[in-house]
C-alpha cells in the first residue's frame, strides 16, 4: 500500500476532530436546533464563486498557452503541462493549504482538492466539460500542528462534449475523456471512485477551513466554514462531524452528542464520528457504552497500517514508549513500505536514548519516502545525528 496524496475532505484528530468522506443519495433536512447557536460568532467566509474563480492574469496566460485548433482533449493534455509549466513540478502534498483556484495556480504546493478546482476551472474557462470524483482510498492518517488528520483524495475527470452531428458516432483514434489526479499512486492502484458534485466539493473545502480554524482556537471561524458547509450540503456527514467536535472542545457536551448522532444518522458508516461518541462517553463516564463502540472500530481498523502509526503517536504522547514500539512494528508488518512508521520507530529510539538504532530508522524512513518534503525532514534530521555525534 502506497502513501496517497491526499486532501483533507475530512479531518479527524482520532481522539478529538473527525470526519467522514462518504457520498449521499438523499438529502436530509437540516437540523437548525443543532446549527445555531449563540456561543459563536458568524464571521464572513469566501464564497462559492470566489473558490472556484480565476484572475485575468491566469485566463490570458492559458489562453496564450493553449492552441485553439487542438481537439478538447488535447486541450485537457496542454492544460495538464500548463500547470507543471508554472508550478512545482513535484506537488507537494501540504494539509493546511486549503486554496482558492487562483491562489493554487501560484503555489501549486497544495493539496489534492484544491488543485482539483483549480482544474476544473481551467477547464471550464477552455469551455471543456468536467466531473468531480471522490477515490475511495483506505483510511489515511496525516500528522499537522500536533493533530491526526483523517484525509481523503479527490481528481477530475475532464470529458470531450459531444456536439449533436457526433452523437451518434463513434471514435476510435482518441479518448473521450481524462483523468487529472495529482497523485500517481492513486493512479496506479485504480481504487473505486463514485461522482462528486460542485457543492460537495465546495463542502469539503469549507469543512477544511473549518477544522483548520478550529486546530488554531479561531473558533468563531471554525464554526462559520462548518456551518457553511452544512448549510450548502446538509448530507455531508464529515461537516456535521466536525461541527460535534467544536462543540466537545467547547465543553458543550450534550450538544456535541446530538450532533455526532446527526452524522452518524446522515452515515451509519461515519467511522470517526462514532469514535469521537467514544471519546464523549469516556469524558461523560460512560465507559461500557465507550468501550463497545472502540472494540467495534478496532477490528476494523487493526490491519491498516496508518492507524497503528496513529496508535504509535498517540503512544509517545502519553510516553509509552514501549507501546508505541509495538504499534509502530504492526504497521511495519502490515506494510513494509510505509516512512512512517520507521520515523515512528526513530523516535522511540530516540527517546530511549538509543541514536544509533534511531539514525539506522531515519535512513530507512528516507530510503522509503516518496515525496520531497517528507526526503528533506528526514535528510534534515540526519544532519543534526551527524552533528551530535561529531561534538
Amino acid at each position: 500500500m502506497k502513501r496517497i496524496l491526499s486532501t483533507l475532505i475530512t479531518l479527524l484528530l482520532l481522539l478529538n476532530l473527525a470526519g467522514c468522506q462518504s457520498t449521499q443519495s438523499n438529502t436530509p433536512d437540516i437540523n437548525y436546533a443543532l446549527l445555531n447557536t449563540p456561543v459563536f460568532k458568524q464571521k464572513k467566509i469566501v464564497s462559492q464563486d470566489e473558490i472556484f474563480s480565476l484572475n485575468e492574469d491566469i485566463k490570458t496566460q492559458l489562453d496564450h498557452y493553449i492552441k485553439e485548433k487542438a481537439s478538447p482533449i488535447r486541450q485537457a493534455k496542454q492544460l495538464l503541462n500548463f500547470l507543471m509549466d508554472n508550478g512545482d513540478s513535484t506537488l507537494s502534498y501540504q494539509s493546511g493549504a486549503n486554496l482558492v483556484a487562483s491562489d493554487a495556480f501560484y503555489n501549486l504546493n497544495a493539496n489534492c482538492l484544491s488543485l482539483s478546482i483549480l482544474a476544473h476551472s481551467l477547464a471550464e474557462h477552455l469551455g471543456l466539460s468536467t466531473q468531480f470524483q471522490r477515490v475511495h482510498i483506505p483510511e489515511y492518517w496525516d500528522q499537522s500542528q500536533g493533530y491526526s488528520l483523517l484525509t481523503g483524495h479527490v481528481n477530475l475527470v475532464i470529458k470531450k462534449t459531444l456536439q449533436k452531428n457526433e452523437a451518434n458516432k463513434i471514435f476510435f483514434l482518441e479518448p473521450t475523456s481524462i483523468t487529472v489526479d495529482f497523485d500517481p499512486n492513486s493512479r496506479e492502484q485504480k481504487f473505486k471512485t463514485s461522482k462528486i458534485t460542485k457543492d460537495r466539493i465546495t463542502a469539503m473545502f469549507y469543512n477544511n477551513r473549518g477544522a483548520m480554524h478550529m486546530i488554531r482556537a479561531e473558533y468563531d471561524l471554525a464554526y462559520s466554514y462548518l456551518k457553511g458547509a452544512i448549510e450548502l450540503d446538509p448530507a455531508y456527514s464529515g461537516a456535521w462531524g466536525n461541527l460535534g467536535i467544536l462543540y466537545r472542545i467547547n465543553d458543550m457536551y450534550d450538544l456535541a452528542e446530538k450532533t455526532y448522532q446527526h452524522a452518524l444518522s446522515v452515515d451509519p458508516n461515519n467511522n470517526t464520528a462514532l469514535g469521537n461518541t467514544a471519546l464523549l462517553y469516556r469524558l461523560t463516564n460512560r465507559n461500557d457504552l465507550a468501550l463497545k463502540i472502540e472494540t467495534k472500530l478496532e477490528s476494523i481498523r487493526k490491519i491498516n497500517p496508518f492507524y497503528m502509526i496513529v496508535k504509535g503517536n498517540e503512544a509517545i504522547a502519553k510516553n509509552e514508549l514501549n507501546k508505541a514500539l509495538h504499534f509502530f512494528n504492526e504497521a511495519r508488518k502490515l506494510d513494509s513500505d510505509l516512512h512512517d512508521s520507521y520515523f515512528g520507530l526513530a523516535k522511540v529510539y530516540y527517546y530511549k536514548g538509543n541514536l544509533s538504532r534511531a539514525e539506522r530508522y531515519l535512513k530507512l524512513a528516507l530510503k522509503n519516502a516518496e515525496f520531497t518534503h517528507d526526503k528533506q525532514r528526514y535528510e534534515g534530521k540526519l544532519a543534526a545525528f551527524k552533528y551530535l555525534a561529531s561534538r
